[in-house]
């Protein structure tokens, strides 16, 4: 049994819309200016939510260069990840601003706290609720810190085993924590589409009984639309003004047209989703009628015997069921029979000659 979701005046679950979350991360560019117009931008594409960062980078890591500091084997091969996480950082005094700016646009402002200093700041601006990102699934002292906030919580499973995720989900509902839902993730950026693994999703709901979504960094779009068809109630996809603008993030984030295209997308994959019913629906109940039926294809006299020349299966739908064909075939008509006639009961009498 999957637990409601609830945040704000929004409830979410498998018969709810799709919520869309236009993720910010470092392609602010460290311009305020241009962080609002990324909320502008994110609304008009059709976003129900902006999601923040909201972290230094000495909250997150030391300044030093020696080798276990340094980034290997990703798009950021070589950086340190003090140097990455300072040039990513959004400052913290725009929050405010931004939750303010979230509001007139009609789209939710929430973010990620890195750390137990983070959740108290963004507690003071009630934020609708905290994620927890892959890489933190770990920090069980800050999962506690969050889950005691009664917020609601959005939590990325990426790199982590079973084991791990019962213990975050453990830790945060024994917390304090009512509202949790779950994100499957491929923590690789960009994120190959054969690393997905999307059938985990339907997984997380069942396992844990909660909404279950997508945090997605893959290139394109077809991985959100995939999910949805298997239980995804929440999307997250990085976005981004222009790719060309560079900046860490900005090579797996979604420009406006095709963050707009992947709405349109996502809400028709639900809309097509319906119900699990082997019933015809109301739009093709009008269509029965031009299905096969015995139709008379010559002019028939009356006596004479039905033959497949003169009676067939044919469309549309006004004579008898074409399973009577072979019972008909042989017998004689009851009375002339005029060729484009729907065959019926009273047409057929005598015994098979």
């Amino acid at each position: 049994m999957t637990r409601p979701f609830r945040i704000r005046n929004r409830t979410l679950g498998s018969n709810a819309p799709v919520w869309l979350v236009a993720e910010m991360s470092a392609n602010h560019g460290g311009d305020f200016a241009r962080a609002v117009r990324i909320l502008e931008a994110a609304a008009r594409a059709g976003a129900d939510a902006v999601k923040l960062q909201t972290y230094t980078a000495d909250t997150l890591t030391i300044a030093c260069d020696n080798d276990y500091f340094r980034i290997k084997g990703t798009l950021w091969e070589g950086r340190t990840l003090h140097d990455l996480y300072r040039e990513a950082a959004m400052p913290m005094e725009w929050t405010p601003g931004l939750i303010q700016a979230g509001r007139d646009l009609g789209v939710a402002v929430f973010s990620t706290p890195f750390d137990p200093s983070a959740v108290d700041y963004l507690e003071s601006l009630d934020v609708p609720a905290h994620k927890v990102a892959s890489f933190e699934i770990v920090d069980i002292p800050l999962l506690r810190k969050i889950g005691a906030t009664g917020k609601p919580v959005i939590m990325s499973t990426g790199m982590a085993t079973p084991e791990e995720i019962d213990e975050a989900v453990e830790t945060l509902r024994a917390s304090g924590c009512r509202d949790l839902a779950l994100l499957k993730c491929t923590s690789a950026y960009p994120s190959p589409p054969e690393a997905m693994n999307l059938r985990a999703i339907p997984l997380l709901a069942q396992r844990y009984g909660v909404p279950a979504g997508l945090s997605d960094h893959t290139l394109g779009t077809a991985a959100a639309v995939a999910a949805v068809a298997l239980g995804a109630c929440i999307i997250e996809k990085h976005f981004t003004l222009a790719r060309a603008d560079g900046g860490p993030d900005s090579a797996f984030s979604l420009e406006p047209h095709e963050f707009a295209a992947m709405v349109r997308d996502v809400q028709e994959a639900h809309a097509a989703l319906g119900r699990p019913v082997l019933e015809p629906c109301e739009k093709e109940l009008a269509s029965r009628v031009f299905r096969r039926s015995l139709f008379v294809v010559r002019d028939v006299a009356r006596g004479e015997p039905f033959t497949p020349d003169n009676v067939r299966s044919i469309r549309p739908g006004h004579g008898m069921h074409p399973r009577h064909l072979d019972e008909v075939l042989g017998r004689r008509a009851a009375k002339d029979i005029p060729r484009g006639t729907p065959l019926a009961p009273e047409h057929i009498e005598g015994d098979r000659s």
